[in-house]
């Protein structure tokens, strides 16, 4: 976060705020804890949870907006192996599938413990800041992490995506259902394989989609099972493939209300329980002049996430 600089300006003048960690760890996972999903998109499950024979606490526990279960850790200051910390509680997450999902049904209620992915679990990292070998070591370990740096500037936080690796499962789950509780026979069609076999216009049609969105700095593609999320931090598009119909529906982190919507091409969709993002806009691409127009829209959400 070093190369992060915040300005206070008054009458023309600039004056630089310095930066800061908090004072304790436990602030700053306090703070992160009570607006954890208006910061990082995550629904906030437990504090300092006990692993039992893996004899640690989890700082804190949550489910992202795709439905995947998320560790948290925290660290005040450099990331003082905060990274292997989270890693050895993963090991807990995967032996105590069902612990979890009781957790989720008192929290979150039933519909949600049912909907959880367990394909590919997720880690997130909270730190002052990360070293380089942080950064080349997550590449290596194959499992779904983000080191977040966090700095304080009076009363102002920032958070800032320092890297992210999507990890091994993120890369074959087009391949197989992502609920792994769900029978071969019953199970649906994952988003992949309606990309597969879509037409080739419309393959195209999505590739240069895939293009503009990945084109915005630091967005991550990370394909669930019914959508292809891209994201910063947050989620800031969702991307499912309807081949009968040719076209391309993107949900956008997008407040409806300050968008100028189009019959047949964008529209609100909040309350309406649909799947990727559910409060934001819907846009419905089919031609490259419908993705040219979505520019813009798209501009917008990456700009929030």
């Amino acid at each position: 976060m070093s190369n992060l600089k915040v300005f206070r300006v008054r009458g023309g003048r600039a004056t630089e705020i310095p930066g800061a960690s908090v004072g304790v760890e436990r602030e700053l996972q306090s703070l992160i804890e009570a607006n954890m999903e208006a910061m990082l998109g995550i629904r906030f499950l437990a504090s300092e949870y006990t692993t039992g024979r893996h004899r640690g606490r989890i700082d804190s526990l949550g489910l992202d907006e795709n439905g995947t279960p998320v560790i948290v850790e925290y660290k005040r200051s450099l990331d003082q192996n905060v990274t292997n910390q989270a890693l050895s509680y993963l090991s807990w997450l995967h032996d105590h599938h069902h612990e979890f999902e009781s957790l989720v049904k008192e929290k979150l209620g039933t519909e949600a413990a049912d909907a959880i992915d367990w394909s590919n679990p997720r880690l997130v990292c909270i730190a002052g800041n990360f070293t380089h070998h942080d950064t080349v070591a997550i590449e290596m370990i194959g499992r779904r992490i983000d080191l977040v740096s966090y700095r304080v500037f009076d009363d102002v936080l920032t958070l800032q995506l320092v890297a992210s690796v999507a990890g091994a499962a993120a890369r074959t789950r087009g391949k197989a259902p992502a609920a792994s509780r769900v029978s071969s026979a019953i199970s649906p069609k994952s988003v992949q394989q309606y990309l597969d076999e879509s037409p080739k216009d419309l393959q195209d049609l999505y590739a240069e989609l895939d293009e503009v969105l990945l084109s915005h700095g630091d967005v991550q593609k990370e394909p669930q099972l019914h959508y292809i999320a891209y994201r910063r931090i947050k989620n800031v598009a969702t991307v499912r493939v309807q081949p009968r119909n040719r076209m391309l529906v993107v949900n956008l982190k997008l407040d409806p209300d300050t968008v100028e919507l189009e019959e047949g091409f964008s529209r609100d969709v909040r309350g309406l329980g649909c799947l990727g993002i559910k409060d934001g806009v819907e846009v419905r691409i089919r031609s490259r002049d419908d993705l040219a127009r979505a520019g813009e829209l798209i501009r917008q959400s990456v700009d929030m996430g």
